[in-house]
């Protein structure tokens, strides 16, 4: 199993990286190796050099980072919701991130660190205030999804009444709803980009908790392990991770929830394989959709997000039609 987990994580890891370099050299302007060496070693003195350091180069690092970000918040959302239909756009977790960054930008607050955070506080409420009214109520795990549903309606629509008051707020609004890396600055890719690696280093560290919390609350608490705070923990961290990635790539959807069952597949149930995999598959699935939405209708360019969309509605059809058919996926 080792060795089969090994050779696995090395053809994704592989996948990535053709991608990311696919993603350096095509578009627009398309640029050779030889092109992408002379701008790494001589900087932005070229147009290449220029092409590559303030376009191409940010919105690789944004792809990778949002979608090894939205990946993993949505592999640990789903581990401690015990419930595989989970994800940060289905639950509400990426319309509250939406919503805090629709309010910044009403008021003006538009430096990174200020979008980075409150996107951060915006998706940590939603999914507070998801898991906490479960745990009240003893809502079952279908209640807590169609409960996300209507949370991710409600900020949706906070989000656009804003927009209507304040036009200003809607200038970055387009984009930013359907989710996409064609205006990603570093302003805001830097800020974002450190908290997103941050907290996906202390989520490997609490893989252990996450394999715990999967036995059942009271095996967890059996075993000596504060099931309250273990949660909460893991929580902040998954918001944390998804309210970064959005802040700067929009409501992408479906990398949270399509990413995390492939990887289940490939990598097994262990969060010491799935949650590596997830974030290295994650990163190469938004790259690779990138490079499509750039591609197929090149010189013109479709949002990243409405790529997703068209791939991810039907899975999630799928994955609704085989717990029907008797499969156990909550």
């Amino acid at each position: 199993m080792q060795i089969d987990f090994k050779k696995k994580m090395l053809f994704v890891v592989l996948l990535c990286t053709a991608g990311a370099v696919l993603s350096l050299c095509l578009g627009a302007a398309r640029l050779s190796l030889a092109d992408l060496w002379q701008a790494v070693t001589e900087g932005t003195g070229s147009a290449a050099g220029r092409i590559f350091w303030y376009s191409r180069l940010p919105r690789t690092a944004a792809c990778m980072l949002s979608g090894a970000g939205l990946a993993v918040s949505g592999a640990v959302i789903q581990r401690v919701l015990a419930n595989k239909l989970a994800s940060p756009g289905i639950i509400g977790v990426n319309a509250g991130a939406g919503m805090a960054v629709t309010v910044c930008c009403a008021v003006g607050a538009m430096t990174g660190w200020v979008i980075a955070g409150a996107a951060f506080a915006g998706a940590l409420a939603s999914t507070m205030l998801i898991t906490l009214t479960a745990q009240k109520i003893g809502a079952s795990r279908a209640t807590v999804i169609l409960g996300g549903v209507a949370v991710n309606s409600f900020f949706n629509a906070v989000s656009e009444g804003i927009i209507t008051l304040v036009p200003e707020a809607g200038m970055m609004s387009s984009d930013f709803r359907i989710g996409g890396f064609s205006s990603v600055a570093y302003t805001r890719l830097i800020p974002a980009g450190i908290l997103i690696l941050l907290a996906m280093g202390v989520v490997m560290t609490l893989r252990n908790e996450l394999d715990i919390l999967e036995l059942g609350e009271e095996s967890a608490q059996g075993l000596g392990m504060n099931v309250k705070k273990s949660r909460t923990i893991l929580l902040i961290l998954a918001a944390l991770m998804a309210g970064a990635s959005v802040s700067f790539a929009g409501l992408l959807g479906f990398v949270g929830l399509v990413v995390p069952h492939a990887s289940r597949r490939l990598a097994g149930n262990e969060s010491r394989h799935l949650l590596p995999f997830c974030a290295v598959g994650g990163a190469a699935f938004v790259v690779i959709c990138d490079l499509m939405a750039r591609c197929i209708f090149a010189p013109y360019e479709i949002p990243t997000g409405i790529l997703m969309a068209l791939l991810g509605g039907p899975f999630f059809v799928f994955l609704l039609l085989k717990k029907r058919g008797g499969y156990e996926y909550d």
